[in-house]
């Protein structure tokens, strides 16, 4: 028996058998060339047809596909048609010599770096053509091709880790379980496991030892895969099944703690699509608004008015609710060629989000004209707030800006142990304070989030990070709060907007360190409502305590979770 442990980021246990993701198409050598009694015309003709191959392929997979796979995989196939690649290649073999997976290669390059000189639209198609450039040399070299496995049966998808490409193709229909030996709990790959409530471990090193085909279970709770299945596996594997063919719910309207306690459960959420499903799901509102979905992938700033109406879009999914907006967040793994320095030897630690207003400061402005404007012609409650905040100084310049524009409530991101442990002074400045858990546990921790070798320190039970959350809680109620404005004389609002608050076990924790709202994906709320309904504020602050002071994190969540026996019923 051999098992893989690694870090668990959706719940879930399923048994099924193992399907592959084909490492990247590695580069031909540079100095490859055909034999000098080769036919040249044979070798280019080789291209045409793995061309061929290609774009019959991901046709009949497109054919089958839905939604935004279909289109990603109908744009990919004609591109593959296209002959201008073809053309390139065949010329490099008659003028260099070169084989023909070493002329696709460098045919790509030149592909690509024509359109992006053209910019715009046709910039954003050189990356297609590295996509089919890859699929044809894996093609000419019999390999498998890159991407999702394309296999009729559902199967357990192993894989390094998905490139944000990759998730566009990925059916939850076929795929069961995702598990990754690198990325962390905070990876895009987490990310989107836990969108389409896929049971899903990152960093579980050792699995490229698994064979194909081998049927293993997946315990997305543990974190752990075992490629030995017996009656136990079965049985929880059958229990699990079970419980999804009833799936849990949530009706709205904040869930209510045994003792009274009553807790706001929010949505995060990227734009109007995003908002609609969420109101479908009866989140009590929204908790994060990135509003970074309108700036990415262009070359130049939206306008006020584009904006205004995409804001409105959103604010319209949630009258009489909260809303609360967090201004741009580029930067670091967000880059934006009209606001960031693309050169920043370490852009997590540069200049990014509230920090590129210090040298363009008419982008966050406008930003925040949009916002009041499409707030003022809505019945959502609109509630703002900036990122990567470290000192007053920063409250203050943020708040100003609001506060001329006539923005209220107005507050800040806490990503920052400075931020933390200053809260009370800077909640002084500011109405209320959402906690970044995602962020705050990568500064904390030294740890870069995106990374699976640091999978381990980049864990929000980490007693540190959870001391953090706590001192912010402190510092809020220090800091006050108004009772009209809020409805909580105790203290200013602090939530909580990282993907920890998604978590039913450590949601508990968070609540009996003081948050006052907890905002997820929607497909968290049920869990997180149907475990939190089980506890009072009393027993949230003691399995708080036992949580912060634990030596390690795993201890902390280990005893957490023993102290909450809904979760193992639930599967969670």
């Amino acid at each position: 028996m051999s098992e893989y442990a690694g870090v668990a980021v959706s719940a879930g246990r399923v048994i099924g058998a193992v399907r592959s993701m084909a490492p990247p198409v590695a580069e031909p050598a540079a100095d490859a060339k055909v034999a000098e009694d080769a036919d040249l015309q044979q070798e280019a003709a080789r291209i045409k047809d793995a061309a061929a191959a290609v774009q019959e392929s991901l046709t009949r997979r497109a054919e089958r596909a839905e939604g935004n796979a279909k289109a990603v995989l109908e744009a990919t196939a004609q591109m593959a048609a296209d002959p201008t690649l073809v053309q390139t290649a065949e010329g490099l073999i008659s003028s260099t010599r070169v084989t023909p997976e070493r002329a696709v290669w460098d045919a790509g390059d030149q592909v690509a770096a024509m359109l992006e000189n053209l910019g715009g639209y046709m910039a954003e198609r050189a990356a297609d053509v590295k996509d089919v450039r890859a699929r044809i040399v894996a093609e000419l070299r019999g390999e498998q091709a890159p991407g999702i496995p394309d296999v009729a049966e559902p199967f357990v998808l192993l894989a390094i880790d998905l490139a944000p490409a990759d998730t566009a193709t990925l059916d939850p229909a076929k795929v069961i379980a995702l598990v990754t030996s690198d990325g962390g709990p905070q990876s895009h790959t987490a990310i989107l496991a836990r969108q389409l409530g896929l049971p899903a471990i990152v960093a579980a090193k050792g699995i490229d030892a698994i064979a194909d085909g081998s049927e293993v279970f997946v315990d997305g709770a543990r974190g752990t895969i075992t490629d030995e299945v017996g009656d136990r596996e079965r049985e929880l594997a059958a229990a699990w099944a079970e419980l999804q063919k009833n799936p849990l719910t949530y009706s709205g309207g904040g869930v209510t703690l045994t003792d009274g306690t009553r807790m706001q459960l929010l949505a995060n959420i990227g734009n109007a699509k995003d908002a609609e499903k969420a109101a479908a799901a009866h989140a009590d509102g929204v908790g994060l608004f990135r509003t970074e979905f309108l700036f990415l992938d262009r070359e130049d700033e939206p306008s006020v008015a584009e904006q205004q109406k995409a804001y409105a879009a959103v604010f319209s999914h949630f009258v009489g609710k909260k809303v609360v907006v967090r201004t741009i967040d580029a930067g670091a793994d967000k880059p934006l060629p009209f606001l960031t320095d693309a050169d920043e030897p370490n852009p997590a630690l540069g200049v990014r989000a509230y920090r590129t207003s210090w040298e363009k400061r008419s982008v966050l402005t406008n930003q925040l004209d949009a916002i009041a404007a499409a707030a003022a012609e809505s019945d959502a409650k609109a509630w703002v707030m900036a990122p990567m905040i470290s000192t007053v100084e920063d409250v203050q310049d943020f708040i100003g800006m609001c506060r001329e524009r006539g923005i209220s409530p107005a507050g800040i991101m806490v990503e920052t142990p400075s931020a933390a442990v200053t809260a009370d002074r800077c909640l002084a400045e500011c109405d209320f304070a959402s906690i970044g858990t995602n962020d705050l546990t990568q500064y904390t921790m030294a740890a870069d989030r995106m990374l699976g070798s640091l999978a381990h320190l980049n864990n929000p039970w980490q007693p540190a990070v959870l001391s953090l959350v706590g001192a912010t809680c402190t510092g809020a109620r220090a800091a006050g709060g108004d009772p009209e404005a809020f409805g909580d004389s105790a203290n200013k609002p602090v939530g909580v907007c990282g993907e920890a608050a998604g978590d039913p076990a450590l949601a508990v924790v968070l609540v009996g360190l003081g948050v006052n709202s907890l905002s997820m994906t929607p497909r968290s709320l049920p869990a997180v409502a149907t475990v939190l309904a089980t506890v009072s504020l009393e027993e949230a602050q003691r399995l708080a305590q036992v949580a912060v002071s634990a030596r390690t994190a795993d201890e902390g969540r280990d005893a957490v979770r023993a102290a909450l026996p809904i979760m193992e019923q639930l599967g969670l």
